[in-house]
């Protein structure tokens, strides 16, 4: 089965998401390119919601958002349902960000990524399973929250 990923950028981004569009075809993954292409300032809230609108309707199977931090692209993400989105800069993150917590919309920092290799990082998160076991509760409980209006935060405590 082909992995369907989406794949979103702001002006901050467009470098970093050019590259890795080329990396995921290449590599057989099937991509959904969602903008920006242009380095004019646009807004990152435009583009998370095309990505995270799309794993949450079942249409993408994974997402990629790029933007200065990736900070501000995860709290967008994060807003729609059964997006699981963080922000990660590293090995040790994209790994545990996908063995743990089952993420399925990954967040790069496009201005702190430096030379850092970011389409073996990718390729990484992209192939990593969740692992399950006592992982699967923790992210039942996270995925509860998405059908109640207000969490209690003592429940299940």
């Amino acid at each position: 089965m082909t992995i369907k990923v989406g794949l979103a950028s702001d002006h901050r981004g467009v470098h970093i998401k050019a590259r890795l569009l080329q990396t995921l075809q290449r590599e057989g993954f099937e991509v959904c390119d969602q903008g920006t292409d242009s380095t004019d300032p646009v807004d990152y809230p435009d583009f998370a919601i095309r990505v995270a609108e799309q794993i949450r309707d079942g249409k993408l199977d994974r997402g990629i958002l790029i933007c200065g931090t990736g900070i501000g692209m995860a709290i967008v993400a994060n807003k729609f349902h059964g997006v699981r989105a963080a922000s990660c800069y590293d090995e040790v993150i994209v790994e545990m960000s996908r063995r743990h917590n089952d993420v399925n919309v990954l967040c790069l920092p496009g201005d702190l990524i430096g030379e850092r290799p970011v389409d073996e990082l990718v390729l990484m998160w992209l192939r990593t399973d969740f692992e399950c076991g006592r992982h699967t509760q923790r992210v039942d409980k996270i995925t509860a929250i998405d059908s109640i209006d207000t969490p209690d935060i003592n429940r299940g405590v």
